[in-house]
């Protein structure tokens, strides 16, 4: 065998000119996250392919079932199957969850939910503490702050200075051995509001009745009945008389009444727990969170106490010792309370090599709150305050730094609460985390933050049982060509008004300063439409909510959650029930309660909820329907009366459209249920069946329903909080009529909106600005949409006019 000059290698090797295709790794071949028969909900047996690495946009009505596919499906069984991962003991502290109805999910990845549940109203939690940067703040003056006062805790409004000291018993070399030992925590909370920023006053005159004595009822606080255990501690507990007036007591009597330590004390034979008044009252009502008190409890808390800015600390909630420490003339509160975007210039100055790190750090953290649009807002602003839109993009922070790639970020409908001036930073930051390598699903209706999508998937056609089909999968320009619903409206654009109305008066605001407001005077036309618009932070809810919305006849409506339990449907939450009852049980010689499912006529098996929760200990919870009613909710004898022969769960199972000619004549007329299916048909609720859950409700119908209801009363003056909040663009059309009708009546309709439609549409417009935080907080312009859109004086000015084609 000849030998060639050439290596053995070089021998073998294929041609450069016709290279063999190199076959794909199996690994590389996982591109796509595919779902087969998804039935989540409304959804009708749907398959789609997403493909991954990419923005893929949702599009639909409210209610189509974008969110069950996103949520309820893709989401959350990537969070199940991790949570899995997990032992037993662990899972057993987590929420269970069960395995989507779908028949096939592959190619999922780590889901990160970003969604519009606002932060939770905790008194101590702000929005330093809800993402670290204060944590790392602490450090910063722990290690810098001049006079030096301790660890990070020292600067912590959470932590308490506490110091002790005892002997304390050990074994040491078989020998027991006693010494004295010291310890000291030194925390940063201020000790007279005990790290709360204020201080409460309870007024006494609302606890009880003076003239009175206990036995005749003097306690006047909701739940304190004569008869209940509450009163009868007081009237037992024999340390003053029950018979005498209270304003007849001792010093000591009054005391015991209203501050005594606990003891315990023996009342009819058993022991109990003896405790003043005003300390009882404590615990019981004012430790709970206001918004998640019953209604009448919150009225008497509103009447019995008053909050004050702690005099010691001036309501930064730390202690002289945290508030002495500073670096460059700076304490920790002064740099909490600056705007974020002043502290971000702030750190930047700081020269200090040892720290470097820790500057850096905290810099980049800054820099992303002012990138996202929130530079106007402070370290030291309570989380509770943040609006659903301002959550989610406080959220997006801990995610933007993030190094993981290859993650499903899912996020619902980011560009509420958003300028159209800051919608386009919110599309940089969505391309940024897809460029990263991650795979970023979006549920959105502006068409601006459509525009952006690699991949759109649209659901329809209609919402409720009316949808749940993928109408369209593809590009933008495939979609803006198709004839789907959202592809039709994709380009809608609601032109300026020819002529506006008149107002009949005026709200006249004067020296309004709530947060970043500088001393605003203005005059809010009444008989009108107005829209109070500017960038996210401007100061527009501190302006209406803070100056307008308390006024007597002023009806407000605004973005917080409807509360009310899976029990809770459109029927009973808005008192649509209440006259059906009525009528199928005079209809039928019985008694009203036959007819709730969360009284008599409950089914008993399963109590009135139609399923059976099954509890499997550490595994999820399985809901089955009950075999008794058949998810019916009522009992059997229950079902054999009618009304217009329907019995009363058929009616129940009916959507908005179809109860509304049922209840309008005939045997099943009844006038009052009639006027508030009227309302929710108004609204574009007709879809929605009225004993559907309120837990299934998407955000745009909730808000809707709450319109639905307030549009009964009597009020003259309606706010509204971005009404467009989860609306299709096919929708804000009706919305726009709605309104309108609203005017025509008679009302005064103020509504806060970043939509371009809403403010084309407007008789007025108040523009608040130039910026955000204390770059805003003016009134930039007063007047009609079409003098705005001349003028192009303000952002929203520039973007009205892009929007209408002036």
């Amino acid at each position: 065998m000849s030998t060639s000059p050439e290596s053995p290698a070089s021998a073998t090797a294929p041609h450069p000119a016709t290279p063999h295709p190199a076959a794909p790794h199996p690994a590389d071949t996982h591109d796509v996250i595919r779902v087969v028969g998804a039935r989540e909900n409304n959804l009708k047996n749907v398959s789609v392919d997403l493909p991954k690495r990419r923005l893929t946009v949702f599009t639909g009505v409210s209610g189509s079932g974008k969110s069950s596919l996103v949520f309820a499906t893709i989401a959350a069984e990537s969070q199940r199957m991790i949570n899995e991962t997990y032992s037993s003991f662990v899972q057993n502290f987590m929420p269970s969850q069960a395995r989507p109805d779908v028949d096939l999910l592959e190619g999922l990845t780590t889901a990160i939910l970003v969604d519009q549940e606002r932060m939770g109203a905790n008194a101590r939690s702000t929005v330093g503490t809800a993402t670290d940067t204060g944590a790392l703040l602490r450090i910063l003056f722990s290690r810098l702050g001049e006079p030096h006062v301790g660890a990070p805790q020292a600067f912590s409004f959470n932590v308490a200075s506490i110091s002790g000291a005892g002997a304390v018993t050990f074994e040491k070399g078989g020998v027991t051995t006693k010494e004295r030992r010291e310890f000291s925590v030194t925390g940063g909370m201020c000790p007279r509001c005990e790290g709360m920023g204020k201080v409460n006053d309870i007024d006494l005159t609302q606890l009880y009745d003076d003239s009175k004595s206990l036995n005749e009822g003097a306690l006047t606080i909701p739940g304190y009945t004569a008869e209940g255990w509450g009163v009868k501690i007081f009237t037992g507990s024999g340390f003053y008389d029950p018979d005498k007036p209270i304003r007849d007591f001792t010093k000591k009597e009054l005391h015991d009444f209203l501050y005594k330590e606990p003891v315990k004390v023996r009342v009819s034979d058993i022991n109990m727990t003896y405790e003043g008044l005003v300390p009882k009252v404590q615990k019981s009502m004012l430790s709970k969170d206001r918004e998640a008190m019953q209604p009448h409890i919150r009225a008497f808390v509103d009447r019995a106490v008053t909050f004050s800015t702690c005099p010691e600390c001036g309501g930064t909630r730390l202690n002289e010792g945290a508030r002495a420490s500073r670096i460059d003339g700076v304490n920790i509160a002064e740099a909490s309370a600056m705007q974020i975007s002043d502290l971000a210039a702030w750190v930047r100055g700081l020269d200090e090599p040892s720290v470097t790190p820790l500057l850096t750090a905290l810099g980049e953290t800054l820099d992303s709150f002012v990138s996202i649009g929130l530079g106007y807002l402070s370290l030291d602003r309570p989380a509770g305050t943040l609006s659903g839109g301002e959550a989610q993009r406080t959220k997006m922070i801990r995610h933007l730094g993030s190094s993981l790639t290859d993650v499903t970020y899912v996020f619902d409908e980011p560009t509420i609460g958003l300028h159209p001036h800051d919608i386009q930073r919110m599309n940089e930051l969505l391309l940024r985390l897809r460029d990263k390598g991650n795979t970023v699903l979006v549920v959105e209706h502006k068409p601006e933050a459509i525009a952006i999508a690699d991949h759109v998937v649209d659901l329809g056609p209609r919402a409720g049982t009316h949808g749940g089909e993928i109408q369209f999968e593809g590009t933008v320009e495939g979609l803006r060509a198709s004839d789907t619903l959202t592809g039709r409206h994709l380009d809608d654009r609601a032109a300026l008004k020819t002529a506006v109305r008149a107002s009949t008066g005026a709200i006249e605001v004067r020296g309004a300063s709530a947060n970043n407001l500088r001393d605003v005077d203005v005059d809010v036309p009444l008989g009108v439409l107005t829209v109070v618009t500017g960038v996210a932070g401007s100061g527009k809810s501190s302006l209406v909510h803070g100056s307008i919305a308390g006024r007597d006849g002023v009806v407000s409506i605004d973005q917080g959650a409807i509360k009310g339990s899976r029990r809770s449907n459109p029927a009973t939450y808005t008192g649509l029930l209440e006259p059906i009852r009525k009528a199928f049980a005079k209809a039928n010689g019985v008694k009203p309660a036959l007819f709730s499912a969360n009284s008599e006529g409950a089914c008993p098996n399963c109590n009135g909820n139609g399923v059976i929760y099954t509890d499997l200990g550490v595994m999820a919870s399985v809901a089955s329907t009950c075999e008794v009613c058949e998810g019916r909710r009522f009992q059997a004898s229950v079902l054999e009366y009618t009304l217009g022969g329907r019995d009363i769960s058929e009616v129940l199972g009916m959507p908005v459209s179809e109860a509304l000619s049922f209840f309008a004549d005939g045997e099943a007329r009844i006038p009052a249920a009639h006027a508030i299916l009227e309302r929710l048909a108004d609204v574009g609720l007709g879809y929605v069946s009225l004993g559907q859950p309120l837990t299934t409700l998407s955000g745009g119908e909730r808000q809707r329903l709450k319109l639905a209801t307030h549009m009964g009363e009597k009020g003259g003056v309606y706010i509204l909080d971005e009404p467009t909040t989860g609306l299709h663009l096919a929708d804000v059309e009706n919305l726009l009529g709605l309104l309108d009708r609203l005017v025509d009546s008679g009302k005064s309709v103020i509504v806060i909106e970043h939509h371009q439609a809403i403010m084309a549409h407007a008789d007025w417009i108040i523009d608040v600005g130039p910026g955000a935080g204390h770059d805003g907080g003016a009134i930039v312009f007063e007047g009609t949409p079409a003098d705005l859109v001349a003028a192009r004086s303000t952002l929203t000015g520039e973007h009205l006019a892009a929007y209408v084609g002036a």
